[in-house]
């Protein structure tokens, strides 16, 4: 159990209370790694000993995607920050103890800029004003910062100078990027997007692999982590160089692509969303691997009609939403029957449900579990498990 022992020197967080972003905060860092494991321990003992969480070094400023939204008060003074939570009430943050330092002094000079550039803020009821939300996204291990301006019209007077100015101040800036969303939404991103300044996307590197990031394709927030979870799962994977593995539910490909890097003999991706898919196509190009394949669908679907045709497959990674899997996903894993699976968790409580009907109906025992404190200062866990038959 790695010990954060340096305190953050702000003590607590001014808006602790209101944002609800961070609900462990009241609590030291090895505390809440003690109650992690606890809650993990009480809902996996059944199924065998549950190893000890791996917690962060610096669990500060791991995020590396950072959203603000924007909005005007009856003063007419410009506030950025969250939303409180369960509400669209913008609480005023200027720096957050778990987001990336670089983006958050980005968002406020993004904020400084509006007046002299006559821009204002976007307001919902009356669908006026331009800045709705801002975002970035850090390669830590690149350096590359994309910033994304979402905005509720298209129009934007002088981008170019806005564009050279904030590039002035950050010129750490690799592409800007606006994207246009005017609808009534809880989504933050629209389906339109400009290229303002770069490529519009940046790249990043985790085990070793290069991946491709743009506005809207899920990427792992916190990479620092992400390496620990992702290497845990290839041990327990232990692939040996001839295995076919399937990647379900594999966003833009990345566990897969490090299971094709480390030795599976072919791996094949499935995902639901058809951009992420895309970037996993692009993903595998970049880091030069003809061992791997992607197919847009439901992970339920594709395994029933692979289990239908009779495939062999030796290995199944499963990364579900926080929902867990379906009977139907699981049924069709059970039928074909592979030798190892590696299920990566971000919600104990389904995942127990999952293992139960997987051990229940099944000769498959849970060999390993271990926690990753992913989101420090947050109620979420990680875990990884494996079951072989």
């Amino acid at each position: 159990m790695t010990n954060g022992k340096q305190h953050h020197p702000n003590g607590s967080c001014p808006v602790y209370k209101k944002c609800g972003g961070c609900q462990l905060q009241n609590l030291s860092y090895p505390e809440q790694l003690r109650l992690k494991q606890s809650k993990v321990v009480k809902l996996l003992k059944g199924f065998g000993r549950v190893q000890p969480i791996i917690g962060m070094e610096n669990p500060y400023h791991y995020r590396n995607k950072v959203q603000a939204a924007f909005y005007t008060d009856r003063r007419g003074k410009i506030i950025s920050g969250v939303y409180q939570s369960g509400s669209h009430h913008v609480v005023g943050v200027d720096s957050c103890q778990i987001e990336d330092a670089l983006a958050d002094r980005i968002i406020v000079a993004v904020r400084k800029l509006l007046p002299s550039f006559h821009l204002t803020t976007y307001n919902e009821d009356t669908r006026r004003g331009f800045l709705r939300h801002v975002l970035v996204k850090r390669g830590f291990a690149t350096g590359e910062v994309m910033l994304v301006l979402v905005t509720g019209t298209p129009v934007f007077p002088s981008k170019n100078n806005f564009v050279k100015a904030i590039r002035a101040q950050f010129p750490q800036i690799t592409t800007v990027v606006q994207n246009v969303n005017p609808y009534r939404t809880n989504l933050v991103l629209g389906d339109r997007e400009t290229v303002l300044y770069g490529k519009g996307t940046i790249e990043d590197v985790l085990c070793g692999c290069r991946f491709r990031i743009s506005p809207r394709s899920f990427y792992q927030i916190n990479p620092v982590q992400t390496e620990v979870l992702y290497n845990k799962a290839m041990e327990f994977a232990a692939l040996q160089g001839s295995e076919t593995v399937i990647d379900t539910y594999c966003g833009i490909g990345t566990i897969g692509i490090v299971a094709a890097k480390r030795g599976a003999g072919r791996v094949v991706g499935v995902e639901l969303n058809p951009d992420a898919v895309r970037d996993a196509i692009q993903n595998a190009k970049a880091n030069g691997l003809n061992n791997i394949r992607f197919f847009q669908g439901d992970a339920g679907d594709f395994m029933q009609d692979a289990a239908d045709e009779g495939e062999q497959i030796d290995v199944v990674l499963m990364d579900p939403p926080r929902a867990g899997s379906t009977p139907a996903f699981m049924d069709a894993l059970l039928r074909m029957a592979p030798q190892t699976v590696v299920y990566i968790s971000c919600n104990p409580e389904t995942l127990a449900r999952d293992l139960r009907y997987l051990t229940e109906r099944s000769r498959y025992r849970v060999r390993q579990i271990q926690p990753v404190d992913m989101f420090p200062h947050t109620q979420h866990i990680e875990c990884v498990v494996q079951l072989t038959r």
